[in-house]
């Protein structure tokens, strides 16, 4: 599974406006719908899974990293939304450290496996310093698009 082909490009924010968690989650959210890739109708619903997930355990899991997702019904497709906090937000991460890297994660329901590939490939991702540190610096949808490709570029095998 590519980067590119889950994170949906108009869903990309360089500069997150929130200033908090359930804010952030709502302006990815936000974007997703804008860009036409979830229904605006299931909007509430969505936020709400989101933020019932983020309440049973943080997803902010270190080194300014947080992955919230849900497993939602009604999706055709699985959803990404990528955004970066300059300041950082409080995800109530593992290492308690300010969270400046947020993936949404929408899946379909019906595709548990979908849900592991993309959580998978994110993480990897992820876990890579020199990346996290060039997407702090993007400063535009196409930086962070350059990235991605170049991530996915690095791992052919996915």
């Amino acid at each position: 599974m590519k980067l590119r082909a889950i994170v949906v490009e108009k869903a990309i924010i360089p500069r997150l406006a929130a200033g908090t968690r359930d804010e952030a989650i709502a302006e990815l959210l936000d974007a997703i719908v804008a860009a036409g890739a979830i229904d605006a109708g299931l909007r509430d619903e969505y936020l709400k899974a989101v933020i019932k997930r983020e309440k049973r355990g943080s997803t902010g899991v270190g080194q300014g990293v947080a992955i919230p997702h849900v497993k939602a019904p009604g999706l055709a497709s699985l959803a990404v939304a990528v955004g970066v906090s300059d300041p950082g937000l409080d995800f109530n991460a593992l290492d308690r450290q300010p969270v400046h890297l947020v993936f949404l994660v929408l899946s379909p329901e019906e595709r548990p496996e979908e849900h592991l590939d993309a959580m998978q490939v994110i993480f990897t991702t992820l876990g890579q310093p020199q990346f996290r540190r060039f997407l702090r610096q993007a400063t535009s949808i196409a930086d962070v698009v350059t990235l991605l490709e170049e991530a996915d570029a690095s791992h052919p095998v996915r």
